[in-house]
């Protein structure tokens, strides 16, 4: 029975970095539908990492990001946190609506509803991989939006989910659209007892 992050061995790491790269693989063609251009996103680098480890590998706590929160429901509970980096909205919302500079603090109800279906569906994609690997039934709330300075977002899953440890999957990818490259950061914080189905499920447990 895994009671917290810190019981997970080599393999079920393995697993969760498997869970990485289907995702990524979906959401790429998922994000080249929805935008209408060619997308590539290299093998993405997944580790387990601490809250505090992770705050610092994404950027300074005071620097301005976007953040789209899914919470996940039915037998895998827990949440998808996307942060979006000014770079990656301003190409995101000029494919859109011809835009060339944004500020993150301005963003018109068309700018925040195009960037929170960018999150719903990369979000959604690892999602789908969980569900193609386990065969469980797992399903989305829909996408919370908000901008805010790096460590305010990142609190939230430390609030939520810091009594049953202090780690989290993070995914880092590099995405190409249109020859240009962006980095974009995912964290998969599930439930321990959704990790211990979710294993118990693949027969590793």
């Amino acid at each position: 029975m895994i009671q917290k992050f810190e019981d997970l061995n080599e393999m079920h790491i393995d697993v969760l970095m498997e869970i990485g790269n289907i995702g990524s693989g979906n959401a790429s063609t998922a994000l080249s539908s929805m935008i209408g251009r060619e997308i590539k996103i290299k093998m993405p680098a997944v580790e387990i990492l601490e809250f505090q480890e992770a705050l610092e590998h994404c950027g300074s706590p005071e620097e301005l990001r976007a953040g789209v929160l899914i919470r996940l429901k039915e037998d895998i509970q827990g949440m998808i946190l996307l942060l979006i980096e000014k770079e990656f909205a301003e190409i995101i919302l000029n494919i859109f609506f011809g835009k060339e500079k944004i500020d993150l603090l301005n963003l018109d109800e068309g700018d925040i509803s195009a960037l929170s279906e960018i999150g719903n569906i990369m979000g959604s994609s690892y999602v789908s991989a969980i569900a193609t690997l386990t065969g469980l039934s797992v399903g989305v709330e829909a996408p919370s939006f908000t901008v805010d300075m790096l460590g305010a977002i990142m609190s939230v899953p430390v609030i939520e989910f810091g009594e049953v440890g202090d780690k989290l999957l993070c995914i880092d990818k590099s995405i190409e659209i249109d020859g240009v490259s962006i980095k974009s950061n995912m964290m998969l914080i599930p439930t321990v007892d959704s990790l211990s189905l979710l294993f118990k499920r693949l027969g590793l447990l």
